[in-house]
């Protein structure tokens, strides 16, 4: 399978202006442009199907830019306005349903509502009428790679300087995703809520810690990015009242880990 995933970039600003009737620009701050106070949305479509036999395209990202742009920010902006975008999860239920057959050959299989750089809805096709909601936290620990099972010498060859006896840090980033279907208001989460429950199980706990040493969830377990998504994730799956659906833990920029069941 396929998947093609294309952002699109725009603004919702407080009046409504007369730029969607223009040429869209392809700047990097997105078409709507925000010219003042308003909102700021990335919108992520991921399409999957079969390529063009003659393109190789599974779809040209212009189209994908156009029909976002003629028929979905409408959406958003409508209900930005009339002030009913409420939690978003009826805003983007509404937006797949609007977009679901908008590119004949293609199936919609996802969509992405990015209400921050940190805080994020999303809707998959096979979970409908759920609405994921993404929030992200961060800590920095230290941590050793080491097997006690190992030598010292399969040690420093398993993990090189990462086997460190004096530990190294990191300043973690860890990406929370649950699922519920939206309340009246759309809400689908209390996204207050759930940062402080997730402060309490996880960043709490975690956060400026050596983890072999002081976190009894790895006394005996290596705390490497894979077991870290793990354990946090079982902070968590009993404490919240919406499906846990992932942890992912960012260890640097370059490398990252989800966990799921």
């Amino acid at each position: 399978m396929i998947r093609l995933t294309r952002q699109v970039r725009f603004a919702i600003n407080a009046t409504a202006d007369a730029q969607s009737s223009h040429k869209a620009t392809n700047g990097h701050g997105g078409y709507p442009s925000l010219t003042g106070l308003g909102y700021f949305f990335t919108l992520d479509v991921t399409l999957t199907g079969e390529l063009h036999p003659k393109s190789q395209y599974l779809r040209n990202i212009k189209e994908i830019d156009e029909v976002v742009r003629d028929r979905g920010i409408p959406v958003v902006g409508a209900s930005v306005r009339d002030g009913a975008f409420g939690g978003g999860g009826h805003v983007l239920a509404q937006l797949y349903e609007t977009l679901a057959t908008a590119w004949p050959g293609s199936v919609l299989q996802s969509l992405r509502l990015g209400l921050s750089p940190f805080l994020s809805l999303s809707v998959e096709r096979s979970e409908l009428p759920m609405i994921r909601l993404s929030q992200k936290f961060e800590f920095s620990a230290t941590h050793r790679l080491h097997n006690p099972a190992l030598s010292d010498v399969d040690n420093r060859s398993t993990f090189g300087k990462c086997n460190n006896p004096l530990g190294h840090g990191h300043n973690y980033e860890v990406q929370v995703t649950v699922a519920a279907e939206p309340d009246a208001a759309g809400k689908v989460v209390d996204v207050v809520g759930l940062e402080r429950l997730v402060g309490q199980q996880v960043i709490e706990k975690l956060d400026h810690k050596n983890l072999n040493a002081e976190v009894p969830e790895f006394r005996e377990t290596i705390p490497s990015v894979e077991n870290i998504a793990r354990v946090i994730f079982n902070m968590l799956k009993s404490c919240t009242s919406a499906k846990l659906v992932s942890v992912t833990v960012w260890e640097t920029p370059k490398t990252w880990c989800e966990y799921t069941e």
